[in-house]
């Protein structure tokens, strides 16, 4: 069902005069981005005590009265797409999913279709309000392809910028189970490191020098040990791309079956032979807790996933 073009009425507040006009109205009407009122004003369809306001830079004045109007999101080109979702969680604002391993997050060359993006258009149909004025789902956060486990997705403006501001202040609650290889010598630790593009492999993420890489913290404790492996929950300050793979491969214990960083399986002795056996090729890795403010109603919300049946295979085979 769409969701027509609506008109909101607001006031400037007494705290919000003098203040640029468009920073004013975003504080008004919360629902709606600093970039979604500048674009709305450049199409004319904000209107104050004068007739239009098109100039986002004018002072705004405390009382003035304003309606926005807010036309029907156009469509995403993106398809939408009948794939089964397993919704942990779901309202009109946010939607919480536990992803498969093998489901890419978001459309890209040679993944065009086939996506969680597809996905949720097809599932989210007529729910989305129109973030930046576009009937999608807002994508704040991404899990590898092959890492599965949960991730929370906007759809509305409101929803979409309070959890980015959240991921931002790395306030979000994120931790991973993953299968090292090989056994630590110490029950817990941090790495402090930060990533960048590999220089010898530009699919491939590296621990870097400052100035050419961004801040990366990975908390991590041992959970249990296993035959030739350790079973590890990780903790993230940060949300970096492959961050637990690459931090746990520079400490020597790259991720059980991951093609990118870890050993191969001819090299691993027991772990290998199990990992060929289970045909296990993905990286060991999984989101098992996703904990955040609601960005509308400021609940408090926490979820918890069981680990997928391929992981919790290779776990089994590997209890000592």
């Amino acid at each position: 069902m769409s969701r027509g073009v609506s008109t909101i009425e607001t006031r400037i507040s007494d705290t919000a005069d003098g203040w640029r006009l468009d920073r004013a109205l975003a504080d008004a009407v919360p629902s709606l981005s600093r970039e979604r009122i500048k674009a709305l004003m450049a199409s004319g369809r904000v209107n104050g005590p004068d007739g239009p306001a098109m100039d986002p830079s004018r002072k705004a004045k405390a009382g003035a009265l304003f309606s926005v109007t807010i036309p029907e999101p156009t469509a995403l080109e993106n398809e939408a797409q009948d794939i089964a979702l397993n919704v942990v969680f779901e309202d009109e604002h946010l939607i919480v999913i536990d992803k498969p391993a093998g489901l890419v997050v978001h459309p890209a060359a040679g993944n065009l279709d086939g996506t969680l993006v597809n996905a949720l258009l097809h599932h989210c149909a007529g729910q989305l309000s129109g973030i930046g004025g576009v009937a999608r789902p807002g994508i704040v956060h991404r899990i590898d392809k092959d890492t599965s486990g949960l991730l929370v997705a906007a759809k509305s403006d409101a929803a979409h910028l309070g959890l980015a501001a959240q991921f931002k202040a790395h306030t979000i609650d994120r931790r991973y189970k993953a299968i090292v290889i090989g056994r630590l010598r110490h029950l817990a630790g941090t790495v402090d490191a930060p990533l960048g593009r590999s220089s010898s492999n530009r699919k491939k993420m590296a621990v870097v020098h400052a100035d050419r890489g961004k801040h990366a913290i990975t908390h991590w404790r041992k959970l249990q040990a296993l035959n030739g492996a350790d079973l590890i929950e990780c903790r993230l300050e940060t949300g970096r791309t492959h961050q637990v793979r690459v931090h746990m491969a520079s400490l020597g214990h790259a991720l059980a079956g991951d093609p990118a960083y870890a050993r191969g399986n001819g090299q691993l002795g027991q772990l290998g032979v199990i990992l060929e056996t289970l045909k296990f090729r993905r990286q060991a890795l999984h989101a098992a807790r996703l904990g955040f403010i609601h960005p509308v109603n400021s609940i408090a919300l926490s979820f918890d996933s069981e680990m997928p049946s391929d992981m919790q295979e290779l776990f089994d085979n590997l209890v000592v």
